[in-house]
């Protein structure tokens, strides 16, 4: 049976592969913030239900190992019975002690396998129950990291491009006031302009 992490997960992949490659790149994708919020919600509501369903999976280790007891206090108890029945029918004391003692060994060791049984038995579905959790808890902090750093890496692109447009921009400003500069050198405001740069002040 599918669990809702296991189909939140699945969606988000699905959701992740249909999604646009950006402009020029064969990696990078564009990603719609809402709808992957909205998948990322359901994955932290979900969450919670699915590790508390695995942990009584482990609780019906106790379970098991109480009904492992019972069953060989209930040998030994038998075995008791039988003991105290032989000593009192035969009239020879050393063979009823013997019959008795025999009976009390085998229903130990019985008692004893019962017991190894249910605790291999209790730590495997244990074992079976912490590697399924585990195994979706590394899903899911892959996808945050490939989330993270998908997001950290259309950010610094950002950037980079809003750097060459404002690079681009002071370059036109500079190409449309060229005369500026030239009556800036005739005035002789050069000697103006370095004394202002070097006390930290910059004219255009």
């Amino acid at each position: 049976m599918t669990s809702n992490i296991e189909r939140t997960i699945d969606a988000i992949e699905d959701y992740l592969a249909n999604c646009k490659f950006m402009t020029l790149s064969s990696t990078k994708i564009i990603v719609n913030k809402e709808e992957i919020d909205e998948l990322i919600r359901e994955l932290k509501a979900a969450t919670p239900e699915e590790i508390k369903r695995y942990q009584k999976i482990i609780s019906n280790r106790d379970a098991i190992l109480n009904d492992a007891r019972q069953k060989a206090e209930a040998l030994i108890n038998e075995a008791t019975v039988q003991t105290n029945q032989l000593v009192n029918e035969h009239e020879i004391m050393t063979q009823a002690y013997a019959k008795a003692n025999e009976v009390v060994t085998t229903a130990t060791r019985q008692a004893q396998d019962i017991l190894d049984s249910a605790t291999i038995e209790a730590n495997n579905v244990k074992a079976a129950a912490v590697q399924y959790t585990d195994d979706l808890l590394a899903s899911l902090e892959d996808i945050i990291t490939h989330t993270t750093q998908l997001a950290v890496s259309n950010y610094n692109e950002l950037i980079a491009n809003l750097n060459s447009c404002n690079g681009i921009v002071k370059s036109n400003r500079t190409e449309l006031h060229p005369a500026e500069d030239d009556d800036l050198e005739s005035l002789g405001l050069d000697e103006e302009t370095d004394a202002n740069n070097g006390s930290g002040l910059n004219i255009i």
